[in-house]
């Protein structure tokens, strides 16, 4: 996720959603835990990454779709709203769902960290358990700050967590388990991180 911006709101989701969809293009909105956060816009190399992996998907497995732009309802967190990085599925997924899609469905989420100081608590520790709480499969965190691609596994959907976690450094060959089923060389990785 990029740099994030925040002000307090006691809205509701509806009331949210229809002042995100009003918003001008180069604005992204979120709710987190009740609170609206802007989603300004990302670094080339946040970008780069973005399609980097979503041409290692292509090639590896032509029967899904990357995309890095789907909003998701994710229960509890985020008042019932996230945007990932990237949420792969398969082809046409998303078709009909609109701006805010069921998380039925969806194989793995993506989160690329940014340079700021909400980092920590968005990427890191919110995000695997909203992700866990709605039952995604695998969530991959590319951490720029850290040199490192993690990756989650085996959601609680009870706990909100993932029971497994493997963290590799930029460089080495990383497996998404079934059901995303890839193998991504991240020797790239190491051009776009400070």
């Amino acid at each position: 996720m990029t740099v994030m911006a925040e002000r307090t709101s006691h809205m509701s989701v509806e009331e949210f959603e229809q002042i995100a969809s009003a918003a001008p293009e180069t604005v992204t909105l979120e709710f987190v835990n009740g609170r609206i956060e802007e989603k300004r816009v990302a670094d080339g190399d946040h970008e780069t990454i973005v399609m980097w992996l979503l041409r290692q998907c292509m090639q590896a497995r032509p029967d899904l779709d990357l995309h890095p732009t789907q909003g998701l309802k994710v229960g509890a967190y985020r008042n019932g709203r996230a945007r990932p990085d990237g949420s792969l599925a398969p082809v046409a997924h998303f078709a009909g769902q609109g701006e805010w899609a069921a998380p039925d469905g969806v194989l793995m989420a993506v989160e690329i960290t940014s340079y700021d100081s909400d980092t920590n608590r968005r990427d890191r520790q919110e995000k695997p358990t909203a992700y866990a709480a709605v039952g995604i499969p695998v969530y991959l965190l590319v951490d720029r700050s850290l040199g490192t691609v993690v990756v989650h596994t085996n959601p609680d959907r009870e706990r909100a967590c993932y029971l497994d976690t493997h963290k590799a450094p930029f460089g080495e060959r990383v497996a998404l388990p079934d059901p995303v089923g890839i193998v991504l060389d991240t020797d790239a990785l190491k051009n776009y991180a400070r």
